[in-house]
């Protein structure tokens, strides 16, 4: 995956934040060096957050996100200041912009103590030395948006603020061996753009062929066959987890099944959460309400996996009559206590900070989390065997 294909969910997210008028939009502008960002006199020039994905040396492929200015005011700005504070549940580092001619006001402090609360890494930028001179800072630096001063040296001190290198799972390469046969069934999904893979299993491909794997693709409907003419057993047989019942019938209990939503729960950091949480299923009660939680934002098709799928099995498996309620995208409550079950997709659009905050959110609730695949594979009664890849986890299936 080149540098300009790294999904959203693989890139440093850097959100700039500070007071309206500091001059974050003009900075955004300098440390990028393009024109992403519209520059006014004018207070509250920023209305909602601007994302732009792009390379930034030296960290690679970034998000660089410009928010709105922390303190403003009114309705409307109550609903800004609410965006920007959504921000910090999925910003890697932080750039807090101060104009330098006013000092810290309230505002700064205050984005300071979340940012120390939510264990963001930030870099102070005191704005405008080129009104009042370069100054010395214990927690920045002085930087001028207006002629460049100093962007090099805020460029070089948020690449220092996360760690850039390797250091996540893989998403399957780690269990395998070199030429190790790996059969991915993908059906064809409605939901996925025409002619395209969905991100998972982009990624599962790519990961399988730099273990040195070999990965044979094949639609649910020709498993069955494609299997019997394969002249080795495979190591490992992948599925999308809607077809996960089916797939298990087709599949010899000698070859190790598991589907893409619990490896992508696991390479998320989650994994462990979604056993745990996946035992609540059998304890829900009527008038219980479930809160199914997707990262993307795709067109919903008639027997979409999260609206309909989803609900059906729940309802069939419990015999119970459940409320269900579904986000998408960048949506999710800030009131969680009404929930009985949370069941998130695998996270392949989220990035790991956010996703870390949803399941703290629902963990500090008090309210079991669990993932799509997790959760099909417990009501079809396959979970213990989607695990067998993963025996260190096999003592957790409730």
């Amino acid at each position: 995956m080149g540098m300009n294909e790294t999904p959203s969910s693989e890139r440093v997210h850097i959100g700039f934040f500070g007071r309206r008028n500091a001059g974050k939009s003009s900075v955004v502008n300098a440390v990028t060096g393009q024109e992403l960002s519209v520059v006014s006199d004018v207070k509250g020039t920023t209305t909602d957050p601007v994302y732009k994905s792009m390379e930034l040396l030296p960290m690679g492929p970034v998000v660089i996100i410009d928010t709105p200015g922390f303190d403003d005011e009114g309705t409307l700005g109550e609903m800004r200041v609410r965006k920007t504070k959504q921000i910090l549940n999925r910003a890697d580092c932080a750039v807090l912009v101060v104009d330098a001619t006013v000092g810290k006001t309230e505002a700064d402090k205050e984005l300071i103590r979340l940012f120390e609360e939510k264990k963001i890494p930030y870099v102070v930028a005191y704005n405008k030395c080129d009104l009042i001179g370069r100054q010395d800072y214990p927690d920045g630096l002085s930087v001028s948006a207006a002629d460049g001063s100093f962007i090099h040296e805020l460029k070089e001190r948020i690449g220092k603020l996360v760690n850039t290198g390797d250091t996540k799972l893989r998403i399957v390469g780690d269990l395998l061996k070199p030429l190790d046969l790996v059969v991915l069934v993908i059906p064809i999904d409605k939901a996925a753009p025409k002619g395209r893979l969905i991100l998972p299993q982009q990624q599962t491909i790519r990961d399988i062929l730099e273990a040195g794997g070999v990965a044979i693709s094949v639609r649910d409907t020709e498993l069955k066959e494609t299997l019997a003419r394969l002249g080795t057993k495979p190591a490992l047989v992948i599925t999308d987890s809607q077809a996960f019942e089916q797939v298990n019938m087709d599949t010899p209990d000698d070859i190790l099944l598991t589907s893409f939503s619990i490896l992508m729960a696991r390479y998320k950091g989650f994994l462990e959460d979604a056993i745990k949480g996946v035992a609540a299923i059998s304890k829900l009660k009527d008038g219980d309400k479930i809160l199914i939680s997707e990262g993307c934002t795709h067109h919903r098709q008639c027997d979409d996996i999260g609206t309909v799928k989803l609900p059906r099995w729940l309802k069939e498996y419990t015999k119970k009559d459940l409320v269900v309620e579904t986000t998408s995208g960048r949506e999710f409550p800030d009131e969680l206590s009404s929930y009985r079950l949370i069941i998130h997709c695998g996270g392949c659009m989220l990035n790991e900070r956010e996703m870390e905050y949803r399941r703290k959110c629902a963990a500090d609730a008090g309210i079991p989390f669990t993932n799509y695949g997790t959760a099909i594979a417990f009501m079809k009664g396959i979970l213990k065997r989607s695990l067998m890849v993963l025996p260190d986890l096999n003592n957790m299936i409730p």
